[in-house]
């Protein structure tokens, strides 16, 4: 089994990865305001002067470190345990936003953002240790295993039916179809982001994995369902509302995920029954609480989320991140109009 240290390594990088995901979104809204102050033409409206806003490229560079740290994250910890924790970046946002932007959080945002805390401590105390890798063979072995296939095909079958069958007929009046495939694919990426970042961490501890096809197999498999997530979700952002959309596929996503991390990374074994229930429990806190965060600060934006176009976000570089929680990027689409737009233009 793997370490208690590797455990936390992980764990104080998907803080950090949420910390500095949350924290961009804040500092880009500052570098979109500075520059239409400056210029007199808001980004929502055609103006492009953020471009050359040194704020809003600061915020930018403070994203991408923020997914460099959660890809490596995954490298160290089981996904049971980095995935849940992606939450905290709406937190920070909602926080920051609180005490930097003006914007108010309301007392049942408050609540949220206690519950997600309090769920995410439960999830890390009773966080199962990882099991020693030293080879992208043993993940492969992995990868190919009876009970990870099974779970392989079905979401292949399940995918298939959705996008040829009912994504024709009920993809616009049910927002299941789109999230749903948005969310198996993502959990297939999710597994093969875990394996090309440990293939990548023992590569530069000095065994080269990249010698071996599955490790380039494993990259294959990225970006196929990340070009799938994006077409998918973008779908249905421009179908639904926002706030419709980000709940549920953050449920579906990371309960997908978690799945078929304990099939094939088998998580779970080892551990007491109460530990997994614990880990369960705090996994529902986190998802109640984010689902309470964004409910209420919809409260503030239905007004101002009207006079806007259904939004469609460039998502490649928060999937390309490996954590495919899509949420981080569509919650801030509601938040902030100006940034929805931006990605609109796929200027993102």
């Amino acid at each position: 089994m793997g370490s208690s240290t590797d455990n936390l390594k992980g764990f104080v990088l998907a803080l950090l990865s949420s910390g500095f995901i949350g924290a961009s979104f804040i500092i880009k809204k500052k570098g979109l305001r500075r520059a239409a102050a400056t210029s007199g033409v808001r980004a929502g409206v055609g103006g492009y002067s953020y471009l050359l806003e040194p704020l809003w490229w600061t915020g930018m560079i403070t994203m991408i470190v923020g997914e460099v740290a959660n890809f490596v994250a995954y490298a160290f910890a089981p996904a049971v345990l980095v995935t849940p924790l992606g939450a905290l970046s709406i937190i920070v946002s909602a926080v920051l936003a609180h005490f930097i932007l003006q914007e108010k959080l309301h007392a049942l945002g408050i609540l949220g953002c206690v519950m997600c805390i309090a769920g995410s401590v439960v999830i890390v105390i009773h966080a199962p240790q990882e099991r020693a890798i030293t080879s992208v063979q043993e993940i492969w072995n992995m990868a190919t295993q009876t009970a990870f296939l099974l779970y392989v095909a079905s979401v292949i079958v399940i995918v298939f039916v959705l996008v040829f069958h009912f994504a024709p007929l009920y993809g616009n009046s049910n927002v299941l179809i789109f999230t749903g495939i948005c969310s198996l694919m993502g959990s297939l990426s999710v597994m093969s982001v875990k394996a090309l970042g440990t293939s990548l961490k023992l590569t530069f501890e000095g065994t080269n994995q990249l010698i071996y096809p599955q490790t380039w197999y494993f990259m294959l498999v990225v970006v196929t369902c990340v070009i799938m997530q994006m077409n998918y979700l973008n779908k249905a952002l421009d179908t639904f509302n926002t706030a419709i959309v980000s709940p549920i596929y953050y449920v579906m996503f990371t309960t997908l995920t978690i799945v078929a991390s304990v099939i094939m990374f088998k998580d779970w074994d080892g551990q007491s029954i109460g530990s997994i229930i614990s880990e369960i429990c705090g996994f529902v806190v986190v998802l109640s609480g984010t689902i309470l965060l964004h409910v209420t600060k919809d409260f503030d934006r239905n007004a101002s989320r009207s006079l806007y176009a259904p939004l469609s976000p460039s998502l490649t570089t928060r999937l390309c991140s490996g954590n495919g929680e899509m949420l981080k990027h569509v919650v801030e689409d509601a938040a902030y109009p100006e940034d929805a737009c931006l990605r609109r233009q796929g200027l993102y």
